[in-house]
């Protein structure tokens, strides 16, 4: 197992010799370890390769300024100047804490961005302030709405916190297609097949090959099919792509620019960059913090304690699931996988950098 701290050191290195600031490279470093930890592999170590070769090939600026752009009382535009998702992300939502914090509550469209990780990462940040955290991104068109044959939309994840009293924060992180890109990406890695009901091939007819995204197919939206209720997962990414791109003038639908590095970017692209869209609203500007969490500490005790469905040991609280991960992966480390590290290594050479590998470590 790979102890955090080292996995983190690493990305710093890496981060800096692609020359991203040393704030900049562990704001981006924070993020990959936390979904390790929280084990969402699909959103660590393997964004890691397509960060770094987008900044050396110019697709990520290494040195942004992100600025706003406009604001209200209880709303900010604000443009991340093309810079890591991760970096654009974290300043935006504390922007929204901060206006939360003045009016109640706080939201900022992002444009000009890129890919951010995982969503509950910005969510969580409004907890220990007391506030419920939104926060939501459009991705890249790799998701096909009902009855189309070609990917218009992206996974565009929803995340949102929810803090409690006694109890841990309710914590739902999740995707609005049937299954996240990354999820995909490492199927495809490990040369592994996938059940119907996720993807779809160019002519739109199920698909079990990962690969297939690479063919044209496309991903299904929430749902799956139509009779299962994809038009509410469709409807769910809708919403996502234009509180994230229509209201902040990112690109939207198609026009998402890709967040991998072997993808060319598009020419005469209608917005700017990938877009995100955090909130931030404070409990008590509803009513007081203590008696709402009181009554959340009631609310997933309620849920947690429903009778289980015959064949599970128990009834899930959104989040638990990640937050045990979190807890069992920082004292026994983390779990590394060898493709990922394997895609690394021309880095760590091309950079200069000892490579990373010791096999006891991989899967």
């Amino acid at each position: 197992m790979a102890d955090q701290q080292i996995l983190r050191e690493l990305i710093t290195n890496l981060l800096s010799k692609c020359g991203i600031s040393n704030e900049h490279a562990h704001i981006t470093a924070d993020l990959l370890i936390a979904a390790e930890l929280r084990d969402i592999p699909s959103h660590g170590l393997l964004r890691l390769a397509d960060y770094a070769r987008m900044i050396l090939n110019g697709r990520i600026n290494p040195n942004p300024n992100p600025r706003i752009l406009h604001e209200s009382p209880s709303t900010i535009l604000y443009d991340g100047d093309n810079g890591l998702g991760p970096v654009v992300s974290v300043k935006a939502m504390e922007l929204a804490i901060k206006k939360a914090g003045q009016a109640g509550t706080g939201w900022v469209a992002v444009q000009n961005s890129n890919h951010f990780g995982i969503a509950a990462y910005y969510s969580m940040m409004a907890l220990e302030h007391d506030m419920i955290g939104i926060s939501m991104t459009n991705a890249n068109p790799l998701v096909a709405p009902t009855f189309s044959a070609e990917g218009l939309l992206g996974t565009n994840p929803i995340a949102i916190a929810v803090p409690a009293g006694e109890e841990p924060p309710l914590v739902a992180d999740f995707a609005t297609a049937a299954i996240a890109r990354g999820k995909v990406d490492l199927l495809h890695k490990k040369g592994m097949s996938i059940a119907e009901g996720f993807l779809q091939d160019k002519e739109g007819q199920p698909a079990t090959d990962p690969g297939i995204l690479t063919k044209g197919g496309a991903i299904l939206p929430l749902g799956s099919t139509r009779d299962y209720g994809s038009h509410k997962g469709y409807c769910l990414a809708a919403s996502v792509d234009i509180l994230s791109a229509v209201l902040s003038g990112a690109n939207f639908g198609p026009f998402v620019p890709p967040s991998v590095a072997y993808l060319p970017l598009k020419d005469n692209l209608p917005g700017k960059g990938t877009g995100h869209f955090f909130g931030a609203m404070r409990i008590d500007a509803f009513r007081t913090s203590v008696s709402f969490k009181k009554d959340m500490d009631t609310w997933i005790r309620l849920f947690r304690g429903a009778t289980p469905a015959s064949g599970h040991a128990r009834v899930i609280i959104p989040g638990e699931p990640e937050r045990e991960a979190e807890a069992r992966n920082k004292i026994n480390g983390i779990r590394m996988q060898k493709k990922v590290l394997e895609q690394l290594q021309p880095l760590f050479t091309e950079l200069g950098m000892e490579p990373y590998m010791d096999n006891s470590e991989l899967y």
